[in-house]
């Protein structure tokens, strides 16, 4: 029963970033879209669902949830985890009325089967993240890392911020470009799903990718509504859009 959903991803919501936060607030306001789908990276980084209960010094996170608690009443929404927020739970998702789902995940709409990711399981080029990814997506790992104080992870997680921007910067100086999706992997994952286009983020680099044999990929925005011009855009799907189609990037 759908007619409109969109689709966005990477808006690294935290504190100091206010502009972003309230540019993301009055797009759940305005939206007319009947289904959101949030594919990865909502938050600059989640140590954890207790974050919730954490005082003065998480009123960021406990707004964040109520804001998508009252979107949830007017639109269904949809969480898939990215690089920074894989931590969130089920108790999460049910204060604020998301829906978990898989990375990746088929979505049958408008005549089409899309495959939804966010994105980073596929750049397999960059090999240490593939091995730092593997080990923090395990049960043991996640459990030892919750059993910690919350201001532990927390000093954790800027250590993690901090290496991967010294892995981006290497990268830069060495003349290697930036990670991105691996072309053939990409294809494998849409003909095993026996879909046509992938949608994801993580590259921040917004373009449509044709890989041939009537398969594309999609790569959503990053958000920032700081930057010059700000950044902010949703991919929206239309039932009434000729073979379902994505419409180009939506300025929210």
């Amino acid at each position: 029963h759908w007619q409109r959903i969109e689709f966005i991803s990477d808006l690294h919501l935290r504190a100091d970033q206010p502009a972003t936060f309230d540019r993301w607030f009055h797009y759940l306001q305005r939206t007319p879209a009947d289904a959101l789908f949030i594919l990865g990276d909502l938050f600059e980084f989640w140590p954890g669902d207790d974050v919730l209960e954490g005082g003065a010094d998480t009123a960021v996170e406990s707004r964040c949830a109520d804001v998508l608690l009252a979107a949830s009443r007017h639109l269904s929404l949809f969480f898939m985890h990215g690089n920074r927020d894989f931590l969130i739970g089920e108790r999460f998702a049910s204060r604020c009325g998301l829906t978990l789902i898989e990375d990746p995940c088929v979505l049958s709409f408008a005549g089409q089967r899309w495959l939804l990711s966010h994105g980073d399981a596929l750049c397999l080029d960059d090999v240490e993240y593939q091995r730092f990814r593997a080990q923090v997506r395990t049960p043991s790992w996640q459990q030892k890392f919750l059993a910690q104080p919350l201001d532990e992870r927390r000093t954790q997680a800027q250590a993690i911020r901090q290496f991967s921007e010294a892995t981006k910067s290497s990268r830069k100086a060495t003349g290697m470009a930036p990670a991105d999706l691996d072309r053939d992997a990409t294809r494998r994952w849409l003909q095993d799903a026996q879909a046509n286009t992938l949608i994801h983020g993580h590259t921040h680099q917004p373009a449509r990718h044709d890989l041939g044999d009537g398969l594309s990929r999609v790569v959503l925005a990053d958000w920032d509504a700081s930057a010059d011009p700000p950044r902010g855009d949703v991919l929206r799907l239309r039932a009434d859009e000729a073979h379902g189609e994505p419409s180009r990037l939506v300025p929210t």
